[in-house]
């Protein structure tokens, strides 16, 4: 046994020494006589033989493997028998001397970004990831050679000081004037300048009470008065001009519309994808691979198996059915007609030619736009309200159509409150991220003009301080991304970061590297209400960066109305819904519209702002454009995700008080 093992250990030895030793062994370079000239410098012309490396080259010529593919960048990849390769005459002594110590670099966060230098970068790939050109790299890193530095080594890469062009925003000339503070100066010198009164001007300036050296102050443009235009069409075939009528609003109550002792009998519809089909098969097939095969198996479904399509809509309609118990409960008469309604219009179709809905009061659904618009164009002829209870991509549907209602907001009502709340911070560093690489997306576009918009109302286009981050993963950048958002943030000025995307992977990760950055920089983050429902996020990113999210939702769990539909809940259906459970909107949608028309009747429809019950979720906010637009709801709550690692409303940051 004994000179079994040793003989099996000296043939493994036998047979690795057989496979290294070939590859460690050197062939003997020999160097070029042939020499040229390029650009003034002198080179060697090697032909390269069979069995040599770029290592054993460059230790013939007395030059570092990275001087020799730097001048022949092909080489980075392996050379070739019978490739010609230029290589810079040096003497080969030189190479063995010890080389002078690369500088270190001063620090000035100001003026520029220190990057660590990872596997495979160069120059240019740097010039890229930064925005800036390689001559500014390499000025801004005097006295060392870049391209004998280290993994790791830091290297300076000058702050872009970049702002977006103008002409990329539809910025209207506000009525008014800046002027900027000298010293000496108060409200009441520079109304005297202007011809004003201090009062007009703190009109215009109500966030100003003593000016500071440097600011703006917004004064009232001279009126340029126009000739009335002489209209040379004879009287008697003038045309009639309309005017359009203005939107007609009702004050809102000022406490909560009492809902009580109701009478009326109401008829309403429920369009939602419940996808019965789907949820009458019993058993699916399992396709499972085991030891490399497939096996095909019939398994029967538990008895409580939902399909995951209907989930949501079918918590939706339990909490109407809830909301339709409340009612009758103070003297409503009320019947709900279901239909399942899924991502065609072959069932809504059929309930319209058989006039099925001709006589509902209220239509809660559907949720594709599609059906919507169908939908829409035949109940508008009947007068009868549509309620949609889902977002929509935008709010084109509501376009003459003055009975549709949108419950869910589209993100154009979040972009404008965001807007008016970043406006706030109008002379800070902004920092606007979205994902659009191709520069396509409207909802960026708009979004980014509506901030911008917003800020020329504060302060002069050109001092404006506004830097677009367009995220990229990390893998698109050597794990780097964290270094190209820093390089657009400020350390002498606070930063508002507003995360323009409502895709999990891009604000995930840009969470991720604003909480590393927030220990060195001020910042203030503003997102979508998405950011709310994302269950992939690490909650602590949320709360170390006091994020504030405008949320079309705000549960109070010790109100007694939640406690009681809770309850009530929970008794029925013998569970209790979560936090972003549509049970609530379908409660809140169905108490609204049916005692707002128990209690107002007709005109509600007109004007749902008459109209304001205490809910569970919301407080419905329904405006519109014009007559004979619809109404979408504007409510969004200001939600805090204090450092403390609570979760709370925050009234101060409500752009609407």
């Amino acid at each position: 046994m004994k000179i079994n093992r040793l003989l099996k250990a000296f043939l493994t030895t036998f047979i690795l020494l057989s496979v290294i030793c070939p590859l460690n062994a050197q062939v003997n370079v020999e160097r070029s006589k042939d020499k040229v000239i390029i650009s003034g410098t002198v080179f060697y012309m090697h032909h390269v033989k069979k069995g040599e490396t770029a290592y054993s080259i460059s230790k013939a010529y007395g030059v570092t493997v990275e001087e020799l593919t730097k001048e022949n960048p092909p080489a980075v990849y392996g050379i070739n028998e019978g490739q010609t390769l230029r290589i810079p005459v040096r003497d080969a002594a030189s190479n063995e001397q010890v080389q002078p110590e690369q500088p270190k670099l001063t620090h000035d966060e100001a003026k520029f970004i220190y990057h660590k230098l990872q596997p495979g970068e160069t120059i240019f790939s740097l010039s890229k990831a930064y925005g800036v050109s390689e001559n500014e790299i390499i000025s801004s890193n005097p006295g060392i050679e870049i391209s004998k530095l280290s993994v790791g080594a830091e290297i300076a890469v000058p702050r872009k000081d970049f702002m977006t062009d103008r002409q990329e925003f539809a910025v209207q000339e506000p009525n008014y004037l800046f002027h900027k503070v000298v010293k000496g100066e108060s409200l009441s010198s520079i109304a005297r300048q202007y011809g004003l009164t201090v009062r007009e001007i703190r009109k215009l300036n109500s966030n100003i009470r003593f000016p500071q050296v440097g600011e703006y102050i917004r004064v009232p443009a001279p009126k340029v008065v126009e000739a009335a235009p002489v209209s040379i069409i004879p009287e008697k075939d003038s045309a009639k001009v309309v005017a359009e009528q203005p939107v007609i609003t009702i004050t809102r109550p000022a406490g909560y519309t009492p809902v009580k002792s109701l009478k009326g009998s109401f008829d309403i519809a429920v369009l939602l994808p419940f996808y019965l089909k789907e949820n009458a098969v019993r058993n699916e097939i399992d396709s499972s691979v085991v030891k490399g095969r497939k096996i095909f198996k019939v398994i029967n479904r538990p008895d409580e198996f939902i399909y995951p399509g209907s989930f949501g809509f079918v918590e939706m309609y339990e909490g109407i059915l809830m909301a339709c118990d409340t009612l009758r409960s103070i003297g409503l008469d009320i019947t709900v007609h279901t239909f399942d309604i899924n991502n065609d219009t072959i069932e809504l179709t059929r309930l319209i030619r058989n006039g099925q809905l001709d006589g509902m009061d209220l239509i809660i659904g559907p949720v594709y736009s599609y059906n919507l618009a169908k939908l829409t164009a035949y109940a508008g002829k009947l007068g009868i309200p549509i309620v949609s209870p889902v977002q929509l991509i935008n709010n084109s549907a509501l376009l003459n159509n003055p009975n549709l209602f949108l419950a869910n907001s589209t993100l154009e009502v979040a972009q404008n409150t965001i807007s008016k709340k970043v406006g706030e911070y109008f002379d800070k560093n902004f920092v606007f991220i979205h994902g659009d690489t191709a520069g396509i997306d409207p909802d960026v576009k708009n979004f980014k003009g509506k901030i911008i918009s917003e800020l020329s109302n504060r302060l002069p286009f050109e001092e404006i301080k506004f830097k677009e981050f367009i995220f990229n993963t990390n893998s698109a950048f050597n794990n780097d991304s964290i270094n190209r958002l820093e390089h657009a943030l400020s350390n002498t000025t606070d930063n508002i970061v507003i995360i323009a995307s409502e895709e999990a992977p891009a604000i995930s990760e840009t969470l991720q590297n604003l909480q590393s950055l927030s220990e060195k920089y001020v910042l203030k983050v503003f997102g979508y209400p998405v950011m709310r429902g994302l269950n992939n996020l690490e909650p602590r990113y949320l709360f170390d960066l006091n994020i504030l999210v405008y949320s079309p939702f705000w549960i109070d769990y010790s109100s007694k109305e939640v406690k009681q539909f809770n309850a009530d809940f929970r008794e029925k259906f013998l569970t209790e819904p979560n936090e972003m459970s549509y049970a609530w909107l379908g409660y809140d949608i169905t108490y609204y519209f049916l005692s707002g028309l128990a209690i107002h009747g007709k005109d509600f429809l007109s004007h749902p702002e008459m109209h304001n019950p205490k809910l569970l979720e919301t407080e419905f906010d329904f405006r519109r454009k014009s007559m004979n637009d619809g109404f979408e709801n504007q409510k969004l709550y200001p939600v805090r995700y204090s450092k403390d690692y609570e979760v709370r409303l925050s009234p101060e940051d409500d752009p609407a008080q």
